[in-house]
Order: C-alpha cells, then sequence, then structure tokens
C-alpha cells in the first residue's frame, strides 16, 4: 500500500486555521506562542525544500506540541465556565478546534516523517551520541590485499643507498 504524497503547505495551512480558531476563546497565549513558533518553522520547511534540519526540527516541534497541547487543556478546560449562551458556543467551537487540531497531529508528524526521509534523512534519529551498528559493508576484508608490485620499501630508498640519519 503507497503512502499518499500529503503537501507540506496543506499540514502548515490547516494547523494555522486551527490553532487560530483554538485560540479564539478559552486557552492561555502559551498555547497559540507555542504552536505558531513551530508553525513558522514549518514555513521554513517550505521555503528550504532541500533542508533536512528544517524538517526534522518541524516533526520535533510537532511532537513536542502534542505533550504540550494535552497538558494545556488539562489545566485550563475546567476553568473555562461561561455563563452566556454566545459565550459558551464560542467556548465550544474554540474547544473542538484545539482538540481536532491536536487529534490531527499525529497524522500530520507520520506525513512530515515521511517527507524527512524523502529529503535523504536517517530512519532513526541521530541526536549525536555514538553507537555500536552492525553494518559491515564498508570493511574491507583482509585476506583479499593488493600485492604491490614492488617489494615494501617504507622509506622510499634506494637498496643500495646507505641510510641517513636525520634528528
Amino acid at each position: 500500500m503507497e503512502i499518499p504524497a500529503i503537501n507540506l503547505k496543506a499540514i502548515v495551512l490547516v494547523h494555522w486555521l486551527l490553532t487560530i480558531w483554538g485560540s479564539m476563546a478559552w486557552l492561555p497565549v502559551s498555547f497559540a506562542w507555542g504552536n505558531f513558533t513551530i508553525l513558522a518553522i514549518g514555513v521554513w520547511a517550505i521555503a528550504q525544500r532541500d533542508s533536512i534540519d528544517a524538517v526534522l526540527l518541524f516533526l520535533l516541534g510537532m511532537i513536542v506540541t502534542i505533550l504540550t497541547d494535552i497538558i494545556h487543556f488539562g489545566i485550563y478546560y475546567p476553568l473555562a465556565e461561561i455563563t452566556s449562551a454566545r459565550g459558551r458556543d464560542l467556548f465550544h467551537f474554540s474547544a473542538g478546534m484545539a482538540i481536532l487540531s491536536l487529534l490531527l497531529k499525529p497524522v500530520s508528524c507520520f506525513f512530515v516523517y515521511q517527507m524527512y526521509r524523502e529529503r535523504g534523512g536517517d530512519y532513526n534519529v541521530n541526536f549525536g551520541f555514538p553507537s555500536v551498528t552492525r553494518n559491515r559493508d564498508t570493511y574491507q576484508s583482509i585476506d583479499q590485499q593488493d600485492q604491490p608490485s614492488s617489494p615494501a620499501n617504507p622509506f622510499n630508498q634506494d637498496e643500495g643507498s646507505k641510510p641517513v640519519r636525520t634528528y
């Protein structure tokens, strides 16, 4: 089964719109700042089509905002007690859009990860720590060494000449 190609512009646009609608009524400013910062990194990933770093940073930011969105919802959802009918409707719309954005983020992360791989990223995320691998394709076998045509002369001297010592 082939994975459909989703444009990065569509992902950023959908999450931008849902973040605007989600932050209209009840979520704090930190929700909007966190999500809009990651969407700005998404714009950077759109602008630099060959950048692996931009897509990786956008992917990691989306993963972090999943966690921060859950924390925001858990802390601020019970505090939104609005008595008027118009305020209640605005709250329900805003909460629905924020929750929809949260539900779409794992799917978006999957597609952004596919874009990361298409741009040449590794299958595993490397944080710079040394790792031990069992890939031995780059090693040369010592059984099949090339034999030089002349005898080994490590100092490139004529065989009849006297060695010169330099101190």
